[in-house]
């Protein structure tokens, strides 16, 4: 009878897994060293990727509360007769696709005196504002005491005051329970509602009182044209907006509209984000090349120490195919686990150092993605050469060794 010819055995993807597990269930004290050389280059990059985006997020923020997104518009000051703006020019802005506010105020030429026994024209330096209801909105504000004026107050004789102005007419506080504090405002009286915070981006609201745009018709004969309009768009469109703003709020006259040019806040704000980007490139390659030196330098060794098992499986009818698909998938095992237990790691020391330092703790996606996925393909890598030349060894060279 003529020999059947013999195949070999092809093992099932299970197989393969498990051999992989074997090799680092056997040796769990080098497994793990070995896996926490590669958990520490991942947790390294997740916590240098991390930790800066999360201080980013925090200046981000900052630096938008400054208003890197505001514009300012106004008419050319010191023209005879003087530029006035349309009445409807504030929602001619609104309709401009990229703008999100857009508010105004307007000079009312009116003194504000903190009572009738002060001289009537002594202002303080203060200026009475005729002003929207959505204005804070606009130029990003903040109530420090009391409320903002709205659909149930701007349409009587009440006011908010500027924070500087508040300090000029002795009016610091609105102590809750007690009656309203009075403010004179040429021969008519008017209630304080409102403090406002401090306002950097607006220095010219914190020396103002604000009256409500109907109210400033109706009491000091507001003619309803605005004076200054406030626009908040997006900033990747800032610049167009400042292009088209002038022709949108006074169509006959733009050449006598000046609109202020974009926060220096913003500029700092994309060179930050920039630069943040550069470094979370160069930090996470350096890191993940760590950890793939790391992995393939415990792969040469434990095939250096594993040649009798390697001879001995040989010899029992494992072809070379087998060999390297055995040192190949412990080597990505090891990786894959200690990439899992790097970007755990790293998750936990960014949100905990975020939080301690009161940032918004931000973990960018790509970095843990990243690093399980550059765990695994690292450890591919690193895997290859000691997979090879384990496959390349003879049963009589595995042995004799």
């Amino acid at each position: 009878m003529s020999a059947i010819p013999s195949r070999p055995v092809r093992l099932a993807p299970a197989d393969v897994l498990r051999l992989g597990l074997l090799g680092l269930t056997s040796r769990r004290m080098r497994a793990a060293l070995s896996a926490l050389g590669i958990a520490i280059g991942i947790a390294t990059m997740i916590i240098v990727t991390g930790i800066p985006a999360s201080s980013q997020r925090a200046l981000i923020d900052q630096l938008s509360a400054l208003g890197t997104n505001l514009l300012r518009a106004q008419p050319v000051p010191d023209q005879d007769p003087p530029v006035l703006l349309p009445a409807e020019s504030v929602a001619m802005a609104g309709r401009i696709g990229p703008v999100t506010n857009a508010s105004a105020v307007a000079n009312t030429h009116a003194v504000v005196r903190r009572s009738d026994l002060v001289d009537r024209h002594d202002s303080s330096g203060l200026s009475v504002l005729a002003t929207r209801g959505d204005l804070l909105d606009a130029v990003n504000g903040h109530i420090g005491a009391g409320r903002f004026l709205g659909p149930g107050t701007e349409e009587f004789p009440t006011v908010v005051l500027g924070y500087v102005a508040a300090s000029r007419l002795g009016v610091t506080t609105l102590p809750p329970g007690q009656p309203a504090p009075q403010v004179i405002i040429d021969d008519h009286w008017f209630t304080v509602i409102g403090i406002l915070d401090p306002m950097p981006l607006a220095p010219d609201l914190e020396r103002s009182v604000l009256v409500g745009w109907d109210a400033a018709r109706g009491v000091l004969g507001f003619d309803g044209h605005p004076t200054v309009i406030y626009v908040r768009a997006n900033e990747d469109a800032l610049e167009d907006v400042r292009a088209v703003l002038p022709a949108t709020l006074n169509p006959q006259l733009p050449g006598l509209v000046q609109v202020s040019r974009p926060s220096d806040a913003l500029a700092a704000k994309r060179a930050t984000e920039d630069t943040f980007s550069a470094l979370f490139l160069g930090l996470a390659g350096v890191a993940l090349l760590v950890g793939g030196i790391g992995v393939a330098n415990t792969m040469f060794i434990s095939v250096l120490e594993r040649r009798k098992e390697i001879g001995l499986r040989r010899a029992l009818g494992a072809n070379r195919g087998q060999i390297r698909a055995q040192f190949l998938t412990e080597s990505v095992l090891l990786s894959a686990l200690g990439g899992a237990a790097g970007t755990v790691l790293g998750m936990l020391v960014t949100i905990g150092y975020a939080t301690y330092q009161h940032w918004p703790p931000v973990i960018p996606t790509t970095s843990v993605a990243g690093g399980v996925a550059g765990a695994i393909l690292v450890g591919a890598v690193a895997g290859v050469y000691p997979s090879v030349r384990a496959a390349r060894l003879t049963p009589t060279e595995a042995l004799a060794a």
